[in-house]
């Protein structure tokens, strides 16, 4: 076979790198290269909001982000997503979306973006299609996502908030056998299993 430019054959990865082809690896490589190389430097910025309206912007650097990366891919693995399964994200652009992201890379875990932009049912068509495990939403997606059911639960048997999760979504939720955490208990989850897997 002829090619303009071969790059290299997917090959296996270490128990904390990527464990799939070179364009996972990449990605995760980049990131890992980076919090090497500035630990310290700012990388994932979010205003604050302050009496409604939009103050200053807080910043974590490459090691903060890093450190909660491991946590959230730590709390994806004990959900029983292994490496070459899919992870989706369904919300707007926002730390937790690129730290969701990282954490997937980093377990060789295919992220899939959730959208809504084709009509209502696309959400549920993306989950059943790609055979999603594991979302991380919006909060203001929630409703979204519980619409998906019962269909979307074939596959799908945790969401994560971005935010917070009310009594009825959880109960819904766990109507239909699925775990339902909001981002500050997915957080408390990973640190829970590194400390486990150390």
């Amino acid at each position: 076979m002829k090619y303009l430019v071969e790059v290299e054959k997917g090959r296996e990865g270490s128990m904390v790198g990527p464990r799939w082809g070179p364009f996972t690896g990449a990605c995760w490589d980049v990131f890992r290269m980076a919090v090497e190389k500035y630990p310290n430097n700012r990388m994932l910025g979010q205003r604050e909001i302050v009496d409604g309206k939009a103050g200053k912007y807080v910043w974590k650097s490459y090691k903060e982000v890093h450190e909660i990366v491991m946590k959230v891919g730590a709390s994806i693995r004990s959900c029983g997503v292994e490496q070459g399964r899919r992870c989706g994200i369904y919300g707007a652009n926002c730390p937790e979306w690129m730290i969701s992201m990282q954490a997937c890379n980093a377990h060789g875990i295919y992220c899939v973006p959730l959208y809504d932009t084709l009509g209502a049912g696309a959400v549920e068509f993306i989950l059943c299609h790609a055979e999603i495990q594991i979302a991380f939403v919006e909060e203001k997606k929630i409703g979204e996502m519980l619409k998906t059911f019962p269909n979307s639960t074939k596959f799908l048997k945790t969401i994560v908030s971005f935010g917070k999760v009310n009594t009825e979504q959880r109960e819904v939720a766990e109507k239909h056998g699925l775990a339902f955490y909001s981002w500050d208990d997915f957080l408390q989850l990973g640190v829970v299993n590194s400390l486990i897997f150390q």
